[in-house]
């Protein structure tokens, strides 16, 4: 079965072209724009018209490859910029033309098990050169770092327990993250801070975090990450896919992340173009999580919610 999935987030919009097949999922094409859909919702409670022509145009050009493919089924899934937007019918009407298919704007606990399924069904193949030839042991903490919320899940075979809150790397950017502190000085980094631990009270309080055994970080502020603690030339998702980085690599790649100039991070041979001005404040949501839960290593996953979607379709 060749299924076609779409996750539509705060930042960028990514498309999933895959073959199913005896539990596996074999990718034919995956392909991810930087469109930066949730330009100012924090701010205005809507989404912005240059916002929605960069996504608009991102997907029609999925739309084509989904048809050059032939896939058989397509499910887009849109997440937090679109549950916050007032004027979400308009995203919905746009995507509906282009695809065909009625946008799924799902709630955090919905994206939350997507993305648990995507993140953890692979786990236990990890290749004998690992450090865990047999897999991470559960239960999983997974984190998603998202442009505008930031998920947790934790259980073992299944979603357990799932919170959604409201940090993410593009929302915390635009609340104190200003463009005239390059870099961002004390102040600015103490307030994002702040907002992170007012989040993780909350999470600590309503989800089991401090169960799991193994953190499991996705999305591009963690596997960007994990690509400068790996010290790699380019970006090359195979070396960075389960691969793991310690808690002193977590805190030493914030530092010089927090630290650096924007030029200065322009330059790192692994950093997306529109990742630049938001990588601080991601990178600091996963430092946070690794010091407060004391975890001593994440495993990084470039699979997450987009699998999900995948598997979600291959199932139904």
């Amino acid at each position: 079965m060749r299924v076609a999935a779409v996750d539509c987030g705060t930042n960028s919009v990514r498309l999933l072209i895959a073959d199913v097949h005896d539990d596996v999922l074999d990718d034919v094409e995956r392909r991810m724009e930087i469109v930066r859909l949730g330009q100012g919702v924090d701010k205005t409670g809507r989404l912005a018209p240059d916002a929605l022509e960069r996504t608009f145009k991102a997907m029609r050009a999925y739309r084509g490859l989904i048809d050059r493919h032939g896939a058989t089924a397509t499910r887009v899934v849109a997440t937090s910029a679109t549950r916050d937007a007032a004027n979400r019918a308009e995203f919905v009407a746009g995507v509906r033309e282009i695809f065909g298919v009625e946008p799924e704007v799902v709630s955090g606990s919905e994206e939350a098990e997507l993305s648990f399924t995507g993140a953890t069904r692979g786990l236990v193949r990890l290749s004998p050169e690992t450090e865990m030839p047999q897999g991470p042991l559960p239960p999983y903490l997974v984190v998603d770092i998202g442009g505008g919320s930031t998920e947790f899940v934790v259980g073992s075979k299944h979603a357990e327990a799932a919170l959604s809150v409201d940090i993410g790397c593009v929302r915390l950017t635009e609340r104190h993250l200003r463009d005239d502190e390059d870099p961002p000085s004390a102040l600015a980094l103490e307030a994002v801070v702040a907002d992170i631990e007012e989040a993780l009270d909350r999470v600590e309080a309503e989800v089991p975090v401090r169960r799991a055994h193994t953190l499991v970080g996705l999305a591009g502020s963690v596997t960007t990450m994990a690509g400068i603690a790996l010290e790699l030339p380019s970006y090359d998702s195979a070396r960075i896919h389960h691969s793991q980085m310690s808690s002193a690599q977590v805190h030493d790649v914030t530092r010089r992340l927090l630290a650096m100039t924007h030029g200065e991070r322009a330059e790192v041979p692994v950093m997306h173009p529109g990742r630049v001005d938001v990588i601080g404040a991601g990178a600091l949501i996963l430092d946070r999580i690794v010091r407060r839960f004391g975890f001593s290593q994440v495993v990084v996953s470039e699979h997450d919610i987009l699998d999900g979607i995948a598997w979600s379709l291959a199932s139904s």
